[in-house]
């Protein structure tokens, strides 16, 4: 539905005045229309008649929020035999996702030009002081093609309700006998060949931006040569579209800055050029660099990345937007709101490290949580190699170097082995730190991108991955690597 209030409010009387419009079913053709119509749209019984005419089997397609004007196209183009959807048409358009809002009628007709319909002029001015006779003209001419097989989308007030938005409605036929239009709904589940008193119609039909001129539009649906549509593998616009249209409303107030930065969404609270230089310098790199080295699929949704400027924002909007407390004070990934939430005044670490968990859901969901942490720790502290993302010692290195002197890191058995609570509850730190400079081990010895896709391709008989770890190794001995493995820790510095 057109959420876009009238440019300007009803000033001179009107030829036609609104009135409300009377929906109807084809099962509700008996029932009384309790509005009464304005005497003057009582005149069109002076009117010439029409014959009855329906455009047949046109599939209902329920629209996505403020997508009225895309439904309709859709539903047109699969009577056409195109089994296209919505977003195929938004994204025809042209129009930025930024605006998170649907097509209005100059974004409709350039899409549908662009797909290969004839639309015709879309715009039609007509003088208030003629607007019986004006209408009448231009019903006509609608008539008319219907009577030639071609559909029409009419943008209208939805109502007659003195704050009616505008709203696109496919016009698919006329019944003589109760002079009513038919056309399918997009705002319903169950729209398809709705009904509507033609004075109705006529009285909704105009736009009143100027009390002297008033603005009809129709959208001929005369098809020409007609593109095919493609599914896309990536997220496109609309779906971007779509998602802005509900993230606006989580976000608190102003003083954020959105980027789309594919396949995520970066909201922040710096200044939009801060936020836009964080969206390019850490998580486009990082999601170039991570999908170059191991990953083909994208999350399965967007996902949100908020990025609060400090402690005091991180803390408080955490607990506002999420209705939770942050147990960290860098920054967490939450799967049930599809957010990474970020202290981003503690560095861009533990940003990168959250990227990788999404990616990982999506390519390898049988993921054991200790490869899963150890890939997205290692690169808590990142940089370049040779146009490759490596991973830094960093400071995670000091306990881990503790422990080794303690004896307290256990079998790398033991390690793969691991169940997700006993990872993340049992000596957690020892846990993260042994699966991340493991990682780092293979990584220096070229062997990290080669574990990561023997392992993925093994995962249904190696679910811990411990049997790839020792066949990409080399080592039947694992207690003997392990103790090459320590000393090699053990000579490693941070900073």
């Amino acid at each position: 539905m057109r959420y876009r209030r009238l440019a300007l409010a009803l000033l001179a009387a009107s030829a036609v005045a609104a009135v409300t419009v009377a929906l109807r079913s084809p099962a509700d053709e008996k029932s009384d229309v309790r509005n009464r119509p304005h005497k003057e749209a009582s005149k069109q019984s002076a009117t010439p008649a029409y014959a009855s005419v329906l455009i047949r089997d046109v599939p209902h397609v329920r629209q996505k929020p403020d997508f009225c004007g895309e439904a309709c196209a859709t539903m047109a183009l699969r009577k056409l035999g195109r089994q296209v959807d919505q977003d195929y048409v938004f994204d025809n358009s042209g129009l930025d996702p930024m605006l998170a809002r649907g097509c209005y009628t100059r974004d409709l007709v350039a899409a549908l030009r662009k797909i290969g319909f004839h639309t015709g002029s879309a715009w039609y001015k007509i003088p208030a002081a003629k607007a019986a006779e004006s209408l009448e003209a231009q019903w006509e001419a609608l008539h008319k093609d219907l009577a030639a097989g071609t559909p029409s989308i009419v943008c209208m007030h939805y109502d007659g309700g003195a704050e009616s938005p505008e709203h696109f409605r496919l016009v698919l036929g006329y019944d003589a006998k109760s002079d009513e239009v038919i056309y399918n709904e997009p705002a319903d589940e169950r729209g398809a060949y709705r009904r509507m008193k033609r004075a109705a119609f006529l009285s909704l039909w105009p736009l009143k931006y100027d009390a002297r001129e008033w603005t009809l539009v129709r959208i001929r649906m005369e098809p020409g040569r007609l593109s095919s549509g493609k599914t896309s593998d990536s997220f496109t616009p609309a779906d971007y579209a779509q998602h802005l249209m509900k993230l606006k409303k989580k976000i608190p107030g102003q003083g954020f800055a959105i980027v789309i930065q594919p396949p995520f969404v970066v909201i922040g609270d710096e200044p939009p050029a801060t936020v836009k230089r964080r969206s390019l310098s850490t998580v486009k790199w990082a999601v170039d660099k991570l999908k170059a080295a191991y990953f083909t699929k994208d999350p399965a949704e967007i996902l949100d990345i908020w990025l609060f400027k400090d402690k005091a924002s991180y803390e408080k909007h955490a607990s506002r937007i999420f209705r939770t407390r942050p147990t960290t004070p860098f920054g967490y990934y939450s799967h049930a709101d599809r957010a990474l939430v970020m202290n981003i005044a503690t560095g861009g670490g533990t940003l990168v490290h959250e990227i990788v968990h999404p990616f990982v859901a999506a390519n390898f969901p049988e993921c054991p949580a200790w490869f899963n942490e150890g890939l997205g720790s290692l690169y808590e502290q990142s940089g370049e190699r040779d146009g490759r993302i490596i991973g830094h010692t960093n400071w995670r290195l000091a306990g881990l170097q503790k422990a080794i002197r303690k004896k307290r890191v256990p079998s790398f058995a033991t390690l793969c082995s691991t169940t997700t609570h006993q990872f993340y509850n049992d000596d957690k730190g020892t846990n993260y730190a042994q699966a991340r400079y493991l990682c780092y081990y293979l990584q220096e010895h070229g062997l990290l991108r080669k574990f990561y896709h023997r392992f993925h391709a093994a995962r249904k008989t190696d679910s811990t991955g411990y049997n790839t770890l020792q066949a990409v190794l080399g080592r039947d001995d694992m207690d003997a690597f392990k103790k090459e493995w320590e000393a090699y820790v053990l000579k490693l510095t941070f900073p």
